[in-house]
Order: structure tokens, then sequence, then C-alpha cells
């Protein structure tokens, strides 16, 4: 079946779209940078963020904005150079990523999990001229990471988190002297100009924009790292309009509801990964409010905010909703206020999310699936209509989806069969920075070609199977790990399951199904329970599905937003 002449080409789910949303919509050109103008100029008094207790409104946070932008072009910044910004959820990193955007930068999120090797590859390859970071990291591993000499690094900002908090100056001091407030020393390196986040604020002008011209479709907003699935992460090249048009498409999923100046987000995910940013993005253009969260893990703090503000909107993964609804401070709040819960970058079993709706109201959670490259958001359940559970929903307006042959992207597979997902639409990233090979293999005639294993009903509704990477092969047979994952989480025992490939040493080019398991609280490990578990494998599993061996461990490892880390898991195993 040709990928011209398949069933896809119907775009067969805009049938199952809701009324008011229309399907090929215009988008006009417009930079990241103009969306805070505009929300400046038509909701300046609105509140912008709350962070541990500090607010600011739109006025005043454009000023901090422009302060940063004359700081980086006072200091050589160039339009199209680097900013690396290595920080949790802050004001400080808003502040930086919009004064870059004023300045016509490119931001690199780093995440603050990296080891110096990891930030040596990633600053390098990015050719980052200047790096923001807290002084805690900068003395645990950014300091030696630029002491390699193998980054352009050329600009260090320092902060540290308390520096945008509403605290005395006594209680600053109190708070670094009894650790309670994470510092470090920045001890400068030879050759290299550094500079106190604070300092730029006060000491660089806030009241002339710099307004350095940008061109939407061509300029990069983002050099976005991925995971790094196979081999080195990449660097996904994204526009201004990449990040504009993929606003405008979630801004018709729910146009009827668009609270502009009004809208309260909380989210869990951290601003270095594309969902978190997305959500940051997304505020900023609605003149929304923004509840910072530096640390999910801390759901006493997530409570108190939605208890104190009562947010529209919550952004999470899978993993931190079930955290929450293991609070049960979380179980006594009136969420009333909180219209939709959105769900991506992982699976929700469809019996979580049952679980999950008991507490939070029938109807509530959204789920959605992207990725890096598609600037991220690509399909989203309905926002009206029918929510199908394990699915994730329909592609939004204006993109294209195709499932196509693992082996042969040339063919387009029967809908209702498993391929590897295509996409092409205004959201869908320049390519990969640096890697033209990479990017040629992904990027075909405007199709990317996503390496997620996902099948298409005739109704229009993805499902996601698995990744392409984390597909087992057995005898011939493809065996979805996630599939296994799910099967194997409804085992009374089971907290997590993850199922990775192992080579099989009787059969060259075939693997066996190795099973990690963490128990629940009240299990305890012990061959009566392997038994049970691989009993409900064998009578759940098809024959090549079923485990040749589970392991059960303390913690299965998992990537800074919560997803199972297979990747982990294989570099364990081998």
């Amino acid at each position: 079946m040709e990928l011209e002449k398949s069933p896809y080409t119907s775009k067969l789910w805009e049938k199952n779209y809701d009324d008011h949303i229309e399907p090929d919509m215009e988008i006009k050109e417009k930079s990241l940078a103009d969306t805070l103008r505009d929300s400046v100029k038509n909701y300046p008094d609105s509140l912008c963020y709350e962070f541990m207790g500090a607010t600011a409104t739109y006025k005043e946070f454009e000023k901090n904005v422009i302060s940063f932008a004359n700081f980086l072009i006072k200091n050589g910044m160039k339009k199209g150079d680097t900013i690396a910004i290595n920080l949790p959820n802050s004001p400080q990193f808003l502040v930086a990523l919009y004064g870059a955007f004023y300045a016509g930068c490119v931001v690199s999120g780093v995440n603050f999990l990296l080891t110096a090797n990891e930030l040596i590859y990633q600053l390098s390859d990015a050719n980052a001229k200047a790096i923001l970071t807290m002084d805690s990291f900068y003395e645990e591993n950014v300091r030696k990471a630029l002491l390699s000499g193998k980054t352009k690094i050329e600009i260090v900002i320092t902060t540290n988190i308390s520096d945008m908090m509403e605290l005395s100056p006594i209680k600053k001091v109190l708070g670094k002297l009894l650790k309670k407030i994470p510092t470090g020393e920045v001890e400068p390196i030879e050759g290299l100009k550094y500079f106190e986040f604070t300092e730029i604020l006060e000491q660089y002008p806030n009241d002339k924009d710099p307004k350095v011209k940008l061109d939407p479709k061509k300029d990069l907003a983002f050099l976005q790292y991925t995971g790094g699935t196979t081999g080195p992460p990449k660097g996904a090249m994204l526009t201004h309009y990449n990040e504009w048009a993929n606003i405008n498409q979630v801004t018709e999923w729910w146009k009827i509801d668009v609270g502009y100046g009004k809208d309260i987000f909380i989210s869990g995910f951290p601003f270095f990964h594309l969902a978190g940013m997305f959500m940051n993005l997304g505020a900023i253009a609605y003149a929304g409010m923004q509840l910072l969260i530096a640390n999910p893990r801390d759901t006493n703090h997530m409570v108190k905010l939605i208890k104190k503000w009562k947010p529209d909107i919550m952004v999470n993964v899978p993993t931190l909703y079930l955290m929450l609804i293991d609070n049960p401070k979380f179980k006594e709040l009136d969420l009333s206020s909180i219209r939709v819960y959105i769900s991506g970058a992982a699976p929700f079993p469809p019996e979580s999310i049952k679980k999950f709706e008991d507490i939070v109201g029938k109807h509530k959670l959204l789920e959605v699936y992207g990725m890096t490259e598609g600037s991220p958001i690509v399909t989203m359940n309905s926002y009206i209509g029918e929510r199908i559970l394990g699915t994730v929903g329909l592609p939004v307006s204006n993109t294209l989806i195709k499932v196509v042959n693992v082996e042969n992207k040339e063919k387009a597979v029967p809908l209702g069969e498993p391929g590897e997902i295509a996409i092409k639409g205004p959201q869908i990233f320049q390519g990969y920075w640096n890697k033209p090979n990479e990017t040629e293999n992904a990027l075909r005639e405007g199709w990317f070609f996503s390496g997620d294993v996902g099948i298409m009903d005739d109704e229009g509704y993805l499902k996601i199977v698995d990744r392409t990477k984390d597909m087992i092969i057995v005898s011939g047979y493809k065996v979805f790990s996630v599939e296994v994952d799910n099967k194997m989480a409804k085992h009374p025992a089971v907290d997590l399951a993850s199922a990775i490939g192992i080579p099989d040493p009787d059969r060259p080019g075939s693997e066996k199904v190795k099973l990690y398991i963490k128990l629940k609280q009240g299990y305890k490990p012990s061959e009566e329970i392997k038994k049970d578990i691989m009993k409900f494998a064998q009578e759940n599993l098809a024959k090549y599905k079923v485990p040749e061996s589970i392991v059960l461990v303390e913690e299965i490892p998992l990537t800074t937003v919560g997803k199972i880390d297979k990747k982990a898991l294989r570099a364990q195993e081998e």
C-alpha cells in the first residue's frame, strides 16, 4: 500500500472533531517574543507567576526580561547565539528565556541532573556562548564541565534559588547557613566572564526593549535536546513559528474555554523538558499565571498551592498524577476549579485513569501525544466529545498522520495494524542540529518518522503501542514492551513493570523478554510472589510474550519527568 494511496489521506479523524474545531486554520506568523509583548500590552496587571510566595505582574516581569535582553546584547551575544539555561522551574528561568527571545538568542534548556561529561557534550554540541546556572549546580558539575576547555562558553551567570523568593535578607542568610536553601561556591575560571543574576536586573536598563527583528519561520527559538534512546542526545531545531503554530493548534482544541489574562496553570513538568516548556509558552501567550514548581515530587507543596490559588489547568506526567492521588491531602481538596488535567510524555493505563477520575471527576483527564520534534503536541483526546481510554486521541488541526511499515517506511499499514507513526504539520521541527544523516533519516518530504509504534482505528483515534527501539523481537514475532508492562501492572502485587529484550544465545538475532517488577507497599520479594506473577503472565499473554525471567527490584529507574527509563534498564543489563 503506497503512502500516497493510504486510508490516512482521507483525514478520517476529522469526523470526530468537536464542533468548534476548524480542521485547517490560518496561523499567522508571530515570534515568541511578541507573544509576551502582546500579553503585557493587553493584560499588564495580570499575575505572571507565583514562586515560593513571590509574584509578579506581566508589566513587572517584562521589565526584568528587558534588563536581561540588554545584558546579553551589551555583552556580545548576537542574534542566533545560544544560551544554555540550567535551572529548575523558577522566575529566573522565565526571565532568561524571554530575555533571550527579546535579544534574538536561541535557548537550550539543560537538565540539571546531567553529569559533567553530559554537560560538556550538550554545551559543546549546541555551541552555547553563555550559561545561566544555580550556584549549587555550578559548584557540583558545571565548573568541571567548563574547566574541560571543550565548550565555547564565554559568559557564566549564576543565581541562587532564593534570589527571587519572597524572603527577608535575614531569612535568606539563615536558610543558606542552615542548609535549607541549597547554595554553592562560585569559583571563577580564568578567561570567562562572570555575572550574578540579581546584579544584571539591577544594573541593566529595563525601559528600552531592544526589539531585535525576528523571522518566526526561519529563526530558531530552541535547540531542544532529545533523550538519546540510541546514541548521544540530538538537538532538535525548533523555530518561533513551530511553537507559535502548536500553541494555536492546542488553543483551537479548547478555544471555547480559554481564559485570557485569567487562567492559572500548575505543572510538575520541568522547563528543560519540552512538555513543561510548552505549557509555559502557552501560559505566557494566554497571559495566564503559572504556579512554578521547583520540586514536583513535593506533592504537599503542590497541594498547598492548589488550595490557595485554585488553578484552572494542570499538566503532568502520569506518575506524578498517581503520586498526587497517593497523598491523602490531595483527596481532601476542593478541585472544582480545575477544568482539565492534561497528561502526556508516557502512557496512562486505563485502570489508573479510572482511579484518578474517581477522585478528580469524570471527563477531566485529557491525554495528549507528542514529542520534542513535534513542538510537542501532535494528537489530543476530545475536549468536549468522547475520550477513548487507551488512546491518545485525534491529530490536532493542520496535522496529518500516517502509520507506516517499520521496515519499509514507503508502505502504509492498514488501519488497525501497528506501524511507525509519521507526522506532517506546521509544528514539525527543522531537523537535528549538526546531524545531517539523522535529519535525513527522520525527515522526508516534510514527514517526520517518529520512532513510535502506533495503531490508528477506523475512527481516526491513535493508540501508542511502543517505541521502535523498545520492541522485542522473539523468533521473528514483534513483542511490544509497553503492552507487556500494562498487562503485568494489573497483577495486585505489582506497582511498576518494565519489559526489555535480552539476546537469546540459542537463536542469533532473536531476543527473550525479561521483566523487571517493583512491588507495591506491603508485598515482600519472594520466590512465591515471582511464581504467582509468572503464572499471571502465562494466563494473560501470548506464549511468545511471556517473560523468560522476572527480576524483583526495589526501584525501577525513571527519567526526570517520571517515565520508565528502559534505556537505563538495558544499560544495566549490558
